[in-house]
């Protein structure tokens, strides 16, 4: 049988290893993806350090993947050879739940989450159902559109989904692997955007990202900063620092709302009368499915957000994922195959 390359993780806490498989067939309602590019993601993490209860091992990691549909299994029929195609977080759902019935796939009771629950996007060829799988812009590169599929999708989504309206004043906390999206989103989706980070070398990066206006938090009160300017109407919380969040929360305009996009384990201490006073609110917001991606593609094309990337072949998986984790990595790292 022929062989593709793959990089797997044989236990929590294990080493990458690069092997040999045979090339997996679909089965009914799955494609195959030849994958051209597979974004690293921090929450890979999950599945390298097995914090995810249940993971079975072995298991491929990624769910930032572009690539080529390669084969169609049975009783698919939307789906056809050579189309290119990306596959992000959310890997699938069952159409049967609670929230399936009412068309909240995402929160699917029994949502299949590529890379963890099935083998992602750290090998020459996987296997997707097919209910997961996006089209990819002839005019996206598929190593610019690999990121999109999990930081993309999360910041462009929270956005149009937070409320706001062209011409809110909409603050971005943290300039990383999603702040940089998020701040580009911001501009194009027509809103006052500002940049929160700390450091004065910061500045210059976001006000080419698009940002109005840069807080620097090392340089004074950034809650009074934001204000300044009648507060925000929606605080994007995307570095994973929950202190950090708590400490912007009052920068919140009246009816202003948090979205919180960057994962953190910690508590966010925010208190019942900062919710009161001006009817604040604090909302989590998960990433999306297929056409949620499909829709973050386009727009970016449209507006020409690309996502800052850092590549590495696939052989350097390990390289590559140390370059994330270390946070040295401007912004999204990117494994390609073939080289």
């Amino acid at each position: 049988m022929p062989k593709m390359k793959v990089v797997q993780v044989s236990k929590a806490g294990g080493n990458f290893e690069l092997v040999e498989r045979n090339i997996p067939e679909p089965g009914r309602n799955q494609v195959r993806i030849k994958v051209e590019a597979c974004g690293i993601c921090h929450s890979d993490a999950v599945v390298k350090e097995g914090y995810w209860p249940g993971i079975q091992y072995p298991r491929v990691p990624g769910h930032e993947i572009a690539g080529r549909i390669d084969a169609v299994g049975a009783d698919v029929t939307n789906w056809k050879p050579g189309q290119r195609v990306g596959v992000g977080w959310h890997g699938g759902h069952d159409f049967t739940c609670e929230a399936c019935r009412r068309g909240d796939f995402i929160n699917c009771k029994n949502e299949k989450i590529t890379g963890i629950t099935h083998d992602g996007g750290y090998q020459e060829y996987m296997i997707s159902p097919a209910e997961a799988v996006a089209a990819i812009p002839d005019d996206l590169a598929a190593a610019d559109a690999a990121p999109l599929l999990c930081a993309g999708i999360t910041v462009f989504n929270a956005l149009r989904n937070s409320g706001a309206r062209a011409g809110d004043l909409v603050a971005v906390q943290g300039i990383g692997g999603l702040g940089h999206l998020g701040i580009q989103y911001a501009r194009q989706m027509g809103f006052r955007t500002i940049a929160i980070g700390r450091g004065k070398d910061k500045e210059a990066l976001a006000r080419k990202l698009g940002a109005w206006h840069y807080v620097d938090t090392a340089a004074g009160d950034p809650v009074a900063e934001l204000q300044k300017f009648g507060g925000a109407r929606i605080i994007l919380a995307t570095a994973p620092d929950s202190k950090s969040m708590a400490a912007l929360f009052d920068g919140l305009s009246v009816n202003g709302e948090m979205v919180v996009v960057g994962a953190t384990q910690d508590p966010i201490p925010v208190t019942p009368i900062q919710l009161i006073r001006g009817r604040k609110a604090l909302q989590g917001w998960a990433s999306g499915i297929a056409t949620d991606s499909e829709d973050t593609m386009r727009f970016s094309t449209l507006t020409g957000v690309r996502p800052m990337i850092e590549k590495f072949p696939l052989e350097k998986a390990a390289e590559a994922y140390d370059q994330m984790i270390s946070g040295r990595a401007r912004f999204r790292v990117v494994l390609t195959m073939g080289g």
